[in-house]
């Protein structure tokens, strides 16, 4: 339940988006407001989800190991992130995104409001994203997948099934589902070298910094 919850919950969010959509298409006077209250949830979703990883922290005993053993895995870390990065904008091709792209354009509740909206935003994708994430895909269930009693189960143990299947469902759970399966791949495949957690998340969270880095700096707001 612990590497379940957080994810639960950031998920939760996400398919409250279209509903809030919908409501607000159903009169004239709340079209007006639906996007800045759709900017403002991230900042409530990222608080959450942040205080569920606080509280359970305790629980993860994985993220008690060394967060980085040597400049040699310090490296293997860093380029993966950063090919990920590469890769994923990338491999924007229409036939490979589930619809059109939302976007998130902070700036759209004005530039004070914007900046904050924005710091939250790098903020979450690169810190409670990763960790949220990593926790319920590359601790959880590539594990589970693996034995039901999914903590007797050593990280980075490979079966075909479990890293296929999480590939697959990482890939599905974004809305460039193509490169989700490739960043998947690629953290997978980090977690089979490395069998420790941290590795997954650093290197997560490096691919993310450098996408929200990319997205401020050209206004290509549709990756976010």
């Amino acid at each position: 339940m612990p590497r379940i919850l957080p994810f639960a919950v950031f998920m939760a969010f996400i398919a409250l988006e279209p509903g809030l959509r919908w409501v607000s298409s159903l009169t004239s006077t709340a079209e007006s407001s639906s996007p800045l209250l759709l900017l403002w949830l991230y900042p409530v979703r990222t608080a959450i989800v942040l205080g569920a990883l606080v509280y359970l922290w305790p629980a993860y005993r994985e993220l008690r190991e060394q967060v980085c053993t040597n400049w040699g895995e310090a490296l293997l870390i860093g380029g993966v992130g950063v090919l990920v990065y590469f890769a994923w904008v990338r491999m924007d091709w229409p036939w490979a995104m589930q619809g059109p792209p939302q976007g998130y354009n902070p700036f759209q509740a004005g530039v004070g409001a914007g900046v904050v909206l924005a710091v939250v935003r790098l903020f979450g994708a690169t810190i409670v994203v990763p960790i949220m994430e990593e926790l319920f895909w590359r601790s959880f269930l590539i594990r589970y997948l693996v034995a039901a009693p999914f903590t007797s189960v050593r990280l980075g143990t490979f079966t075909p099934f479990s890293c296929g299947a999480t590939v697959v469902l990482f890939g599905l759970e974004h809305h460039l589902w193509l490169a989700g399966m490739m960043a998947g791949m690629a953290y997978n495949l980090l977690l089979y070298k490395t069998r420790r957690l941290w590795p997954c998340i650093l290197a997560h969270a490096l691919t993310n910094l450098l996408l929200g880095i990319h997205v401020l700096a050209t206004g290509a707001w549709h990756w976010w």
